[in-house]
């Protein structure tokens, strides 16, 4: 009979406002055109990384995996009651800026080198938006 290989199952949760993954900054340095995280985005990765950290795998997973991604945006002050209500029951989602793949982009460079070694390895991916009183994102990787 064969060994029966158990599949990782990596879950956890960032809180605090999401930060989606902004446009590359450029510099000149020595004639040399350098391009970098704008600073909002490479804080958060590192914020990331440091959480994912914590329920990282002993060694890095190097086979497929499945990304789900969660991200509880912070309810517009400008909303009624009746909106706020709607909002956190999920009836009412983001539908504005930034994109859900910004906030995917992120997220996936920094579990790169702390969960898994490359992005290539996620084959399939799930991003959902929504608001909450609670801001946050939700992470589950899964081994195929």
């Amino acid at each position: 009979m064969g060994t029966i290989v158990e599949k990782q199952s990596i879950s956890f949760t960032v809180y605090g406002e999401p930060v989606a993954q902004g446009r590359p900054r450029a510099s000149t340095a020595g004639g040399f055109v350098r391009l970098y995280d704008p600073k909002k985005s490479r804080d958060y990765k590192d914020y990331v990384r440091l959480v994912a950290s914590e329920h990282a795998p002993s060694k890095l997973i190097e086979g497929p995996l499945q990304l789900k991604v969660n991200v509880y945006r912070p309810i517009p002050k400008s909303f009624s009651k009746k909106k706020v209500t709607q909002a956190e029951a999920g009836e009412l989602r983001p539908t504005t800026k930034p994109d859900a793949d910004n906030y995917l982009k992120g997220i996936k460079d920094a579990l790169k080198n702390v969960v898994w070694k490359d992005d290539s390895q996620v084959v399939e991916v799930s991003v959902s938006k929504w608001y909450s009183e609670r801001p946050r994102v939700e992470v589950q990787i899964l081994e195929i």
